[in-house]
C-alpha cells in the first residue's frame, strides 16, 4: 500500500486504507471513553440544574416567578450555545478539538460557581431565621459561573452524540447496524448521570451544604475531560468541511442571481463534480430531490458563472451543495413540532419542583425526601425503557413492520409525542387533587400538606418513557438526515428545540401570571400555590401539545429522506 494511501493530507490517518487501523479505533471500543464523558457531565449539568429552582428561591430569594423564569432562561441558554459549537466543529475545528476545548470553559465556569456557594464574601449571607440575601456583586459572580457552564455545554452537546456515531462506519453492515443502538446507549448514559445528580447530590444540597452540592458536579466534569482525552488513540474523527453556513449562502446567492434562468427537466444536466467523491469536504454526493425547485437554479451552468476559467462558487453550485440546503429546509417543520414537547419536558426541573415542595416530604419518620429528587423517577424510567426498547420493543416491532429498526425515527418521535400528552393530564389532575385536599383540611397556609409527594412518580415517569421515544428519536433523526458535512449543526438544531421550548414556557408563565393576576387576584402560580391554580398551566400544555401532535402528523407524512450517493465521509484517526 503506497504512502500516501495510508495518511492523509493533514497527517493523520485514514483508516479505511488500512485495514489493521480500523479494526483498533472506533466502534464499541472508543465508544466506553465518550459514554464516560457524557455521563459525568450530564451528572455535572443536572446537579447544578435539578435544584436550581430551590437555590434561586430559597438562597438567593427571588419569587416563584422569577426563580422559575431564570432557572427556564439559563437552561435555554444551554440548548442555543450549541449553535456556535457546531459550527466551529463543522467548519473549523472538528469534532474532537470543539468537545476538548469546550470542556475546559466548562470546568471554568463550574469552580467559580462552586466558590460562589461556598466562599465567605461570595455566597449569600443568611440571617437567624437562615433568610438569605445576596449582594450584586455576589448575584453577578454567581450568574458568570452559571453561564460560562452554559457556553462550556455549547461546544459539547452538538459534537459528542455525533462525535460517538462517527466511530461506526457507514459502509460498514455490521457497524452501521450499532449506531441505532448506540443512540440508546448514549441517552441511557447521560440518565445514569441525572440518576445520581437527582438523590445524593440534591440531597447534599439540601442537607448538607450548597458549596459541596455543586463542588461534586466540578469534580465530575473534570473527571469528564479525562475520561474523554483517555480514549484519544481510539477515536475517528471526521475532517470539517468548511463553513456550512457559507455553502448555504451561497447556494441562496446563486439561485436569486439566476431567478429568470429556466431549470432543464433533466435533472442530469444540473452541474456536479465529475469525481466520484463530492467537492464538499467530508461529505458525500447527494442525490437531486424534486422539492424546492427555486433552488435548482444554483445548479444551472451559464456562460458567466466561469471567471478566468474558474468556477465563482457564489454563482455555481454543485446539486450536493443545493441537495445540503434543502435537507435543513425539510428538518425545519420537523424541527419545530420539538418545541412543545421540550416545554412539556422543562416542568421537571421548575414547576414539578415548587409542586412538591407543597406535599408531604417524609420518607418513614426521620428522612424527608428533597422535592426535586423526585426527577430521579423520570430517570429510572428512562433507564428502565431504554434496554427494554432496544431489546424487545424493536424486535417485536420488526416483525410487523419490517424496518430494521422496528420503526421508523420519525415514527418513534410521534410515540413520545402522544405519551407527554398524558405526562400534563396527570399533573393537571394531580393538582386538582391536591388543592381539594387542601380546601378540605383547610390547610392554605401550611408548609406541607397531608398528601404525600410520592403521588408525583407517576407523571416522571410518563415523561420519562415519552423522552425514550421522542428525545432519542430526535438524536438519530438529526444525525441521519443531516448532510455528512452538517452533522454538528443539525444535531445542534435538534437542541435548540429545548432551549425554545425553555423560552416559550417562560414566555407562557409570565403571561399567564399577568392575565391571571390583574385584578387583585393570586393567579395561577403564586408563592403560595394553595391559593393558586396550577393545573390549569398543565392544561394549557396539554391542549398545546395535542395541537402540536397533529401538526408533527402532516409535516412528518410530507417529509423526505435524504438520499447519499458514492462512497462514504472521509474519517481519520486523530
Amino acid at each position: 500500500m503506497a504512502e500516501e494511501d495510508i495518511y492523509t493530507k493533514d497527517g493523520t490517518t485514514d483508516y479505511r486504507n488500512n485495514p489493521a487501523i480500523k479494526l483498533e479505533t472506533g466502534t464499541w471500543k472508543a465508544c466506553p471513553y465518550i459514554l464516560g464523558n457524557e455521563c459525568c457531565e450530564r451528572l455535572a449539568y443536572y446537579g447544578i440544574n435539578t435544584n436550581l429552582v430551590n437555590y434561586l428561591k430559597f438562597q438567593m430569594n427571588e419569587n416563584n416567578v422569577v426563580a422559575v423564569t431564570n432557572v427556564t432562561n439559563w437552561s435555554g441558554t444551554c440548548y442555543v450555545t450549541p449553535l456556535l459549537g457546531a459550527f466551529l466543529a463543522d467548519a473549523y475545528m472538528g469534532r474532537y478539538w470543539t468537545i476538548a476545548t469546550f470542556s475546559i470553559i466548562y470546568v471554568f465556569g463550574m469552580t467559580l460557581l462552586t466558590l460562589s456557594a461556598s466562599v465567605h464574601g461570595l455566597k449569600p449571607f443568611c440571617d437567624e431565621k437562615n433568610v438569605c440575601h445576596s449582594t450584586g456583586i455576589q448575584t453577578g459572580f454567581f450568574y458568570l459561573g452559571l453561564y460560562l457552564i452554559a457556553l462550556g455545554t455549547g461546544g459539547i452537546k452538538p459534537c459528542v452524540s455525533s462525535f460517538g456515531a462517527d466511530q461506526f462506519d457507514d459502509s460498514d453492515e455490521a457497524e452501521k447496524k450499532n449506531k441505532s443502538s448506540f443512540f440508546n446507549w448514549f441517552y441511557f448514559s447521560i440518565n445514569i448521570g441525572a440518576l445520581v445528580a437527582s438523590t445524593v447530590l440534591v440531597w447534599i444540597q439540601t442537607n448538607v451544604a450548597w458549596g459541596w452540592g455543586f463542588g461534586i458536579p466540578a469534580v465530575a466534569m473534570a473527571v469528564a475531560v479525562v475520561s474523554f482525552f483517555s480514549g484519544t488513540r481510539l477515536y475517528r474523527n471526521q475532517r470539517p468541511g468548511g463553513s456550512p453556513l457559507t455553502r448555504i449562502g451561497q447556494v441562496l446567492v446563486a439561485s436569486f442571481r439566476k431567478i429568470g434562468v429556466q431549470v432543464p427537466q433533466n435533472k442530469s444536466l444540473l452541474y456536479e463534480t465529475a469525481d466520484e467523491k463530492s467537492a464538499v469536504q467530508g461529505s458525500r454526493k447527494l442525490d437531486h430531490t424534486k422539492q424546492f425547485g427555486f433552488f435548482d437554479k444554483a445548479a444551472v451552468e451559464t456562460q458567466s458563472d466561469r471567471v478566468k476559467g474558474s468556477i465563482d462558487a457564489w454563482r455555481l453550485c454543485t446539486v450536493t451543495q443545493v441537495e445540503e440546503l434543502k435537507s435543513i429546509i425539510r428538518l425545519l417543520p420537523i424541527w419545530a413540532t420539538g418545541i412543545i414537547f421540550s416545554a412539556v419536558y422543562s416542568q421537571m426541573g421548575t414547576l414539578f419542583v415548587l409542586q412538591g415542595n407543597t406535599m408531604d416530604l417524609n420518607m418513614g419518620k426521620s428522612f424527608e425526601i428533597p422535592s426535586a429528587s423526585l426527577s430521579l423517577f423520570d430517570t429510572i424510567s428512562v433507564i428502565f425503557w431504554v434496554p427494554v426498547y432496544d431489546r424487545l420493543i424493536v424486535p417485536l416491532a420488526r416483525k410487523y413492520t419490517g424496518n430494521k429498526n422496528g420503526f421508523t425515527q420519525l415514527q418513534r418521535i410521534a410515540i413520545g409525542l402522544v405519551i407527554s400528552i398524558f405526562a400534563m393530564l396527570t399533573a393537571g389532575t394531580l393538582e386538582m387533587t391536591r388543592l381539594r385536599i387542601v380546601r378540605e383540611q383547610n390547610s392554605y397556609d401550611a408548609k406541607h400538606m397531608n398528601m404525600s409527594i410520592f403521588w408525583q412518580v407517576p407523571q416522571y415517569f410518563i415523561i420519562g418513557c415519552a423522552e425514550v421515544f421522542t428525545f432519542i428519536g430526535q438524536l438519530e433523526f438529526f444525525y441521519e438526515q443531516a448532510p455528512d458535512a452538517m452533522r454538528s449543526l443539525c444535531s445542534a438544531l435538534a437542541l435548540t428545540t429545548a432551549a425554545l421550548g425553555n423560552y416559550l414556557s417562560t414566555f407562557l408563565v409570565n403571561i399567564v401570571t399577568d392575565i391571571s393576576t390583574r385584578e387583585g387576584d393570586p393567579g395561577w402560580i403564586p408563592d403560595n400555590l394553595n391559593y393558586g391554580h396550577l393545573h390549569y398551566f398543565f392544561w394549557l400544555l396539554a391542549v398545546l401539545s395535542v395541537l402540536n401532535l397533529g401538526a408533527y402528523l402532516l409535516v412528518a407524512k410530507w417529509y423526505t429522506y435524504k438520499r447519499a450517493l458514492g462512497p462514504p465521509t472521509d474519517h481519520t484517526m486523530a
